[in-house]
């Protein structure tokens, strides 16, 4: 099968080695797994963060998202059957997904939304399975809940901003204050439904001040952590809750006493990666974010489509995520 990878890791994105094309044998379906055609995948800042730094003694495939069609099972699944369309995050552990077919375990795939196209519905499933377990199960506000309070998201234009501005509008009361730097950026913020939008490049108080915000009861920082903590730490009303997904080089977690707060990461690969107890919560997930899409409750969060899928456009996908300068999701389908 057609497959993408990268050979050396640490290689800048526009040396033609960064990723190459290689053909490899098809992967086996395991007792729970899936065999699925990849008919789109897109791309995340934790593809560019592995081929950066992830070593590696033989060609590794990237590629944390994914959409396409069940071609066979492993003998204990009981969700999917051969000819269902899917879409899934993958697992950290495994190959990845910028293949023509893909391994993947049931518990962790979603039923395509009917009313998207399979690039469409390749824009969604990491990016709403953070957003999803940040809003609901870090940050613990509640379906319909949030009444009177506010949540200040940072990066609000990027792939998991996208959907949580989404999710945090639609599903919740919160008061919703996304930060964009640019205008094209603010403007996409304001089309998912924030209430209010301010420029992170600015003192993040002074821009909550200009919106007549005085302090937020909930932070969901997905960039710049570190950049941004004091600020953070300042915006939070007392024993507000702060949720990041980002790498921080270090965290300093004593600032946060002084007003109670709490402290909580997001890494959607946890269930998967260790297999936990309620791994199939993601299944669950991604079948009511699919739900919610048909519905119209929800939108695709594609913003760019870089063609076909091969090492050429998947370089420029990289690219424009390391230029952080990309909104909404990077996208490409078919071999």
């Amino acid at each position: 099968m057609k497959a993408i990878a990268y050979i050396e890791h640490g290689l800048p994105i526009d040396d033609p080695l960064a990723l190459v094309e290689l053909e490899l044998p098809a992967p086996q379906p395991g007792p729970r797994d899936l065999l699925v055609e990849v008919r789109a995948v897109s791309v995340n800042p934790v593809d560019t963060k592995v081929r950066r730094g992830a070593a590696v003694q033989q060609p590794r495939v990237l590629g944390w998202d994914a959409a396409g069609v069940v071609r066979a099972v492993g003998p204990q699944v009981t969700l999917f059957k051969p000819g269902d369309e899917v879409f899934y995050a993958g697992s950290i552990t495994r190959p990845g997904s910028n293949s023509e077919l893909h391994a993947v375990d049931e518990r962790i795939v979603g039923p395509k939304p009917a009313s998207l196209s399979f690039a469409q519905a390749a824009a969604l499933p990491l990016t709403s399975i953070t957003a999803w377990e940040l809003l609901f199960d870090r940050l613990g506000v509640a379906e319909g809940g949030g009444e009177g309070q506010s949540l200040l998201i940072i990066g609000a234009g990027g792939g998991v901003g996208s959907m949580l501005t989404q999710l945090a509008r639609r599903l919740t009361r919160l008061q919703v204050i996304g930060t964009a730097s640019r205008e094209e950026t603010r403007q996409w913020v304001r089309e998912l439904g924030a209430h209010e939008v301010i420029d992170h490049a600015q003192p993040l108080t002074e821009e909550l001040r200009r919106v007549g915000v005085d302090a937020v009861t909930h932070v969901a920082s997905l960039t710049h952590t570190d950049a941004h903590y004091g600020q953070i730490i300042e915006a939070l009303q007392p024993q507000g809750r702060l949720a990041l997904i980002d790498d921080p080089a270090q965290l300093d977690a004593v600032p946060l006493k002084r007003k109670s707060l709490s402290l909580h990461w997001e890494l959607m690969f946890t269930r998967p990666m260790f297999e936990t107890p309620d791994m199939a919560r993601q299944h669950a997930l991604l079948q009511r974010v699919a739900e919610l899409v048909d519905a119209g409750t929800l939108r695709s969060t594609l913003a760019e489509h870089f063609g076909v899928i091969n090492a050429a456009n998947l370089r420029r996908a990289h690219a424009l995520l390391e230029s952080q300068r990309a909104r909404g999701k990077v996208v490409l389908e078919g071999f």
